[in-house]
């Protein structure tokens, strides 16, 4: 028989326990604690990339005390072609003593790019001189083509992240429209194609983000070929249907009306009359899996009549392209490209000529591109020919220059040879 000091003993144990346990239940829940951001591992607003040379997988950063992590990057790349059958002078009075010429030698890229990607205010800066050669256009110097087209700050912009579906961003932006990016590292192909010159490139003005799953949608009012004027609007709706397919349309349209051809030299070289006058519509389909990147995409653009603006008849162009790639290896990939695009219009009529071959025209490319990536150096060769049907002959004794290649515009066929090295970081 237990003691009566043992039962009472045993007694103010099984209180004390009930006390405690009565207590635990009583006290809240701890609330978790989501662990601090990990340093210089957030996802950056850029630049994008849709080739076989990659994003900087650890991008250099510092701490700026009050604004967070700043993340700092660029571009140092150079370039050197030859071509048969150059353009014509491509004379302007912002640059007299350029032109398109037979062979060249120059920086394609010399950019740094200071950015912050993560908080409620974001912001991208990305500065320095650039080339953008295009297929079936004139090539200018890599300076003189900063001075004509967007300065030496192409893109600056900032960024409002409401939460994590909605955002708001405005100033200096890269367009919502196409398949090519603007910067020779970010693609494929070292030259942008036929279809990439009715597309805009840089806007300026105010765009609306939301983002949830598969689906992203992006929205703006931007002032379409760099007008300084907020007429046109675009958009981009891109699905991701799997982890390998991806389809998306975007496109835009000026909804007022710009004289481009009343402007200075430079506006005249940085918004071409007839496409800020125009509309767009792009349907792109992406597979990536393994070492394979397929993209072939749709392009319809479209001007109206409108004696105001000096347009004096309406004109369509109608083109596809296909892109691809091939990873070989780690350090060795093929990329190529196929397109064809065409104008309506009838041939030799002196029409609207939105194509830039001249009314009824049209144009045929095939580009390849090996590649070779070493870390963050790469180094790529260039094979692009372009054949064109339809241009309009011009007559010499008459002073008229025709609608294609050469230094008289009669000429329906150009090879490019081109080699591009440099690194990114």
């Amino acid at each position: 028989m237990l003691k009566r000091s043992t039962l009472a003993g045993l007694a103010t144990v099984l209180l004390s326990s009930t006390s405690i346990l009565a207590a635990d239940l009583a006290a809240p829940a701890p609330v978790p604690v989501a662990p601090p951001a990990e340093p210089c591992k957030a996802t950056l607003l850029g630049p994008a990339y849709s080739g076989v040379i990659k994003a900087n997988p650890n991008p250099s950063c510092f701490s700026a005390g009050p604004l967070g992590d700043l993340y700092v990057g660029g571009a140092i790349t150079g370039y050197g072609y030859t071509q048969s059958n150059p353009f014509a002078s491509f004379s302007t009075p912002a640059a007299p003593n350029d032109r398109d010429r037979a062979a060249r030698f120059d920086f394609s890229n010399v950019q740094g790019i200071i950015q912050k990607p993560e908080g409620a205010f974001q912001f991208y800066i990305q500065a320095g001189g650039y080339s953008i050669p295009q297929l079936g256009f004139p090539t200018l110097g890599t300076f003189t083509q900063t001075d004509l087209l967007f300065g030496p700050v192409p893109v600056a912009y900032g960024k409002i992240q409401i939460n994590d579906e909605w955002s708001v961003q405005g100033g200096r932006m890269f367009t919502l429209i196409g398949t090519e990016l603007l910067f020779t590292y970010q693609n494929l192909n070292i030259n942008r194609g036929l279809l990439f010159v009715q597309e805009n490139f840089i806007n300026q003005g105010v765009q609306v983000n939301y983002s949830s799953g598969p689906l992203s949608v992006s929205l703006a009012g931007t002032d379409g070929f760099f007008s300084n004027e907020i007429t046109w609007f675009t958009g981009n709706v891109a699905y991701k249907l799997d982890d390998y397919n991806t389809i998306g349309v975007n496109g835009g349209l000026n909804v007022g009306r710009t004289n481009a051809l009343d402007r200075s030299p430079r506006y005249q070289f940085a918004t071409p009359n007839l496409q800020q006058n125009s509309g767009i519509f792009n349907i792109n389909y992406t597979y990536a899996n393994g070492p394979w990147i397929i993209s072939p995409y749709f392009q319809f653009t479209n001007v109206e009549r409108d004696l105001r603006v000096g347009i004096g008849n309406s004109a369509s162009t109608y083109g596809g392209a296909l892109l691809a790639a091939y990873s070989f290896t780690d350090n060795f990939a093929l990329a190529g490209r196929v397109e064809y695009t065409e104008q309506t219009g009838v041939r030799g009529s002196g029409g609207t000529n939105l194509l830039g071959f001249g009314a009824g025209s049209n144009a045929f490319s095939v580009t390849v591109t090996p590649t070779f990536t070493f870390d963050r150096y790469f180094f790529r060769v260039e094979y692009a020919h372009v054949e064109l049907g339809g241009i309009t002959r011009g007559n010499l004794a008459e002073g008229t220059l025709g609608t294609g290649f050469g230094r008289t515009g009669n000429r329906t066929s150009q090879d490019r040879y081109m080699v591009e090295t440099g690194i990114t970081f």
